[in-house]
């Protein structure tokens, strides 16, 4: 299927790794001029090069920190005419209220929301500007389905949730969608360390990571999620807005059992 995104430029914040990077792989497969945004710039160099292995479109790349929301404005700036974003950055750490500390919860916000409504105020205003855009807020599955062990990553999903459904609400009269998904567990560097971390409390032992994975329902991966992100970027997808998507193998209609 024939997406037609083809010559569209999409920026990807937290592109270096993850879900990020599989959806810029995944826009970049369809023709997408891709612009990436993380902390690392080696990480994006690598971020880089893995997407010139198997799409033939311009990459760019922006070392910066979405900490500071004065960047947001900035990093939009800088990429030009941006048709698609997708809002991919900001890792909130999973675990249990007494085991969270302050910096944590306020580093967590500071990225996956304050980041993300900065970046997104800059894209929204260029995209009307211009006529039309389509935002992908990457979010969570603890957002709609809160859980003691993901207290703080659930409290920063369900606000940036919320922030979705009221932007999308309005913003088909600007020519602009807002749309989001909400993975549940997927198989990414970061779940392996969200694993450890509750390994390490649960267990006693990181090493035995491998056992939380085991326990986790309904594992899928970056590829689906990707490609869930790239078909709601398209045309294709064009009546959706202010709606969010799950994508975690039944996990947020299923009994509250595991993790």
């Amino acid at each position: 299927m024939d997406l037609g995104l083809r010559g569209k430029t999409a920026l990807v914040t937290g592109g270096s790794k993850g879900l990020g990077l599989g959806c810029a792989i995944g826009l970049a497969a369809e023709g997408c001029r891709i612009h990436l945004a993380a902390r690392t710039k080696s990480d994006l160099e690598a971020a880089r090069a893995e997407i010139a292995n198997s799409s033939d479109v311009p990459v760019e790349i922006h070392p910066v920190d979405l900490m500071d929301p004065a960047n947001g404005a900035a990093l939009v700036a800088a990429c030009g005419d941006i048709d698609i974003l997708v809002n991919s950055a900001g890792g909130v750490p999973s675990g249990y209220l007494d085991n969270l500390s302050d910096a944590e919860w306020t580093d967590g916000f500071g990225l996956k929301i304050f980041g993300a409504v900065a970046v997104t105020r800059a894209a929204y205003a260029a995209m009307k500007a211009k006529g039309g855009g389509v935002i992908v807020n990457i979010i969570g599955v603890h957002g709609q389905r809160p859980r003691a062990t993901h207290v703080a990553s659930g409290a920063a999903n369900a606000a940036l949730m919320s922030i979705t459904n009221a932007l999308g609400a309005d913003s088909a009269a600007d020519g602009i969608r807002v749309v989001g998904v909400n993975p549940g567990f997927v198989l990414t560097d970061r779940v392996r360390t969200s694993a450890k971390r509750r390994a390490r409390t649960e267990l006693g032992d990181e090493a035995r990571w491998g056992e939380i994975i085991e326990s986790l329902p309904r594992v899928g991966t970056v590829e689906q999620v990707a490609d869930l992100v790239t078909y709601l970027a398209s045309e294709r997808a064009g009546h959706i807005t202010g709606a969010i998507i799950p994508i975690d193998g039944g996990l947020s209609a299923a009994p509250y059992v595991g993790a």
